[in-house]
């Protein structure tokens, strides 16, 4: 019975679906825009790479949804700032600076949504140095774009994911509900930025001991929606046994199921996959930051995602 109603929420989570949808724009983007040598990654990752000599110049862009802006615009604001760090950490990365671009139709929401922009940058230490406003907007609009850096050998790919590696769940337990959705997991706001940044940087660690094949950090897609994107980018497929998926006790005491908690979005976390030779070692790394991680399933050759229980077995998507 929890076999099938977690296939169900994974189907019917629209933040899933909507990512389906967008994969034919993606797809004519990368066939019909400009190639350069001097791109080394670029549609899948969560964080593209420029050829920089010795290293790599890291960039992604994100975009708020509307309906965040209107009613919390001081937490999209932060979560402008949130999401592109999370991207460059999930590769292994270290994020410089930000751009943002903001649309709005009155003072008091422009004001609020700047001091949540500016906030996060304070609180994740990245300066933002450019920019565009429109004051007389027709609607709300907010997207960012986060530049960071690496050195080439340590980078943590989103779409090198290998057949047999086991994949490796990282989740900060130490959160609370977000007041603008239940199916926020607020890990950050609360807490200093040496605090959240260490334990960021527990993916600079990942990609310097070079352990890991690939690695995304947890969108508003979810647990499953975030892992979905990863293989079918890999072009492998994914089986997760729900067993192996814990949930943190402050929710478990909010009377949370795994329906509804693989379809939060929960900051400070990623999917990882690994030889399995390499997990120990790759869990240790995040134990000593302060993350919970563990393995809850394997990367398979055919191209679909399932789910088990360690006795019976559910195909979700097949690609």
């Amino acid at each position: 019975m929890v076999l099938k109603k977690v296939a169900e929420s994974i189907r019917s989570n629209k933040n899933i679906i909507e990512k389906i949808e967008i994969n034919p724009i993606i797809q004519h983007i990368d066939n019909n825009s400009f190639k350069s040598t001097n791109i080394f990654s670029d549609i899948g990752e969560d964080s593209a790479s420029i050829i920089d000599e010795d290293k790599f110049i890291l960039i992604t862009t994100d975009r708020i949804k509307t309906t965040f802006v209107e009613k919390f615009p001081f937490g999209a604001g932060f979560s402008s700032i949130l999401v592109g760090v999370d991207d460059i950490y999930a590769c292994g990365g270290t994020p410089l600076a930000a751009s943002i671009i903001i649309s709005v139709k009155d003072v008091k929401t422009c004001n609020s949504l700047l001091d949540g922009i500016c906030e996060g940058s304070k609180k994740f230490k990245v300066p933002i140095i450019r920019g565009h406003t429109n004051i007389h907007g027709k609607c709300y609009e907010l997207s960012s774009t986060m530049i960071g850096e690496i050195k080439k050998e340590n980078y943590l790919s989103a779409i090198n994911a290998k057949i047999n590696d086991s994949i490796i769940l990282v989740v900060d337990f130490d959160g609370k509900v977000g007041k603008a959705s239940k199916l926020y997991w607020d890990t950050v706001t609360f807490k200093s930025s040496e605090e959240i940044l260490n334990k960021r940087k527990s993916m600079n660690l990942i990609g310097e001991v070079h352990l890991a094949n690939s690695s995304k950090d947890i969108s508003n897609g979810g647990i499953f929606g975030t892992l979905l994107q990863l293989i079918k980018y890999s072009n492998v497929g994914a089986d997760v046994n729900i067993n192996n998926i814990d949930i943190p006790p402050k929710l478990l005491e909010a009377q949370y199921n795994l329906e509804t908690y693989i379809k939060m979005y929960l900051t400070t976390s990623f999917v990882i996959t690994a030889p399995k030779a390499n997990c120990d070692k790759i869990l240790e790394i995040f134990s000593n930051c302060g993350l919970e991680a563990r393995v809850i399933g394997e990367i398979i050759k055919e191209k679909k995602l399932k789910i088990n229980d360690g006795q019976k077995s559910v195909e979700i998507f097949k690609f």
